[in-house]
């Protein structure tokens, strides 16, 4: 099931970032908690009435009078809107209707897209309503006020945005065939690699890093057997993001990631694996997906017999928060092990939807206790209750224990590592869920 995407457009300074922030509530501190995952928190997961969608903070859009800055500006807030499924087109209360608002709501009003006109820093609807009404002259729609900074009329605005969902393409599962996302950092490859599997220059591939701003989809054929990759815009580091549009790539990386069942990472043979592939695949792991990292351009090193090991140690250094990822070593130009990279895609995707029964899960739970006491803080131990697995896509288990508080991290880790012995889940992180029974409950 594909989440809506929800882009919150408008000009600098109108409170875009506090709404994103009151909206993204507790998501935000989960990814700025993860080993590796961007931190410049541009997306988080919402709910709303049981539904969920990703919110995107597009920064502002400040119409110009330079041409090239106008035209940039323009570029930008396009890719924002070719992105969204809704778009939160929001203006400031405050300061009243302006004419870079004119210009922005132009463009939106040509993308066809459903626009939610948000009013913000409306802090009395008694008193403040009159000046909402100008915002009428915008031609956009009929303007929601809210206060984004204490939440005052985020619901109602929620209910529109949501009422534009189409419920029927969320649930829609017909397309059964598996979906790939490649990602990595620009000139890695990545259309390189499509094109091979593919027998065609489908995909524009140039020596320029950043070439592909887009995520395109691409049918391909292997062995019988269909699947649909996702080639993907590469994400450069913050020093190097000169103009806003790299932004937007971080967007389409995780929009695609969003849409995939498993990632293949790009890590260039030639530069080896560095911080910025840690925070390319940190946005995979964070949202439980199957990983596979693919070593590319393997045949343009010279080799002896240490250096596949030499290059899983530093991969697996520099990732050691996904010690799960599968890990090869390939070449999009000759097409060296692609056979390889399929039978690993799938691989994982068995094994992200692996299930494993209620009581042999009880029993590992029970050998490892066995093996290894859980911890006591002031006195009190640690008991683990029962075990069960309630997901898949990643595979998720519950885990029943008289306090949260004594289910330190290392523990889980431990009990990780035993399932993963017993069943190996190479390929896909495990995602557990601790929740507090008392004694007498049992």
């Amino acid at each position: 099931m594909s989440k809506p995407i929800v882009a919150i457009v408008g000009r600098p300074n109108v409170g875009k970032s506090t709404l994103f922030n009151a909206l993204a509530g507790a998501n935000i501190a989960i990814v700025k908690d993860t080993p590796g995952v961007t931190r410049d928190r541009i997306y988080a997961d919402v709910e709303w009435l049981n539904i969920n969608f990703t919110l995107i903070d597009t920064g502002g859009i400040e119409p110009d009078s330079s041409d090239v800055i106008l035209a940039q500006m323009r570029d930008q807030a396009q890719i924002a809107i070719d992105t969204a499924d809704v778009i939160l087109f929001m203006v400031d209360n405050k300061q009243g209707l302006v004419d870079a608002d004119a210009k922005v709501a132009d463009m939106l009003r040509r993308s066809h897209k459903p626009v939610v006109l948000v009013v913000n820093k409306v802090d009395d609807f008694n008193k403040d309503m009159p000046d909402v009404y100008e915002f009428y002259n915008l031609g956009i729609g009929d303007p929601n006020p809210i206060c984004a900074s204490n939440k005052l009329g985020v619901g109602d605005m929620l209910d529109k945005v949501v009422s534009y969902f189409d419920m029927d393409a969320m649930d829609e599962e017909d397309d059964e065939r598996p979906r790939i996302a490649i990602v990595g950092k620009p000139n890695v490859g990545k259309s390189s690699l499509i094109n091979k599997l593919l027998g065609e220059k489908r995909l524009i591939v140039s020596e320029v890093a950043g070439t592909t701003r887009d995520a395109v989809d691409t049918a391909v054929k292997w062995d019988g057997r269909d699947y649909v990759f996702i080639d993907t815009a590469g994400l450069r580091r913050k020093s190097k993001i000169k103009e806003e549009l790299e932004r937007y790539s971080i967007i389409r990386t995780v929009t695609a990631v969003e849409r995939a069942d498993v990632v293949v990472l790009l890590i260039d043979a030639i530069e080896g694996v560095t911080e910025q592939d840690a925070k390319i695949a940190g946005i995979a792991h964070d949202r439980g997906k199957g990983i596979v990292i693919a070593v590319n351009k393997w045949d343009a090193i010279e080799k002896d017999d240490k250096t596949v090991y030499k290059y899983r140690d530093d991969i697996r250094n520099v990732l050691s928060y996904m010690p799960y990822a599968e890990i090869l070593f390939i070449s999009a130009e000759t097409g060296q092990r692609l056979p390889k990279l399929f039978e690993t895609i799938d691989m994982v995707i068995a094994n992200q939807s692996m299930r494993v029964a209620t009581g042999v899960l009880n029993e590992i739970m029970a050998e490892a206790v066995a093996l290894q006491q859980p911890p006591t803080d002031k006195g009190k131990r640690l008991k683990l209750y029962y075990i069960t697995q309630v997901s898949v896509k990643p595979p998720t288990f519950v885990v029943f224990v008289n306090d949260r508080q004594l289910m330190h991290f290392s523990y889980t880790r431990y009990l990780e590592n035993k399932i993963r012995d017993t069943f190996g889940f190479k390929g896909t992180s495990l995602k557990f869920i601790i929740r507090e029974r008392k004694d007498k409950e049992k």
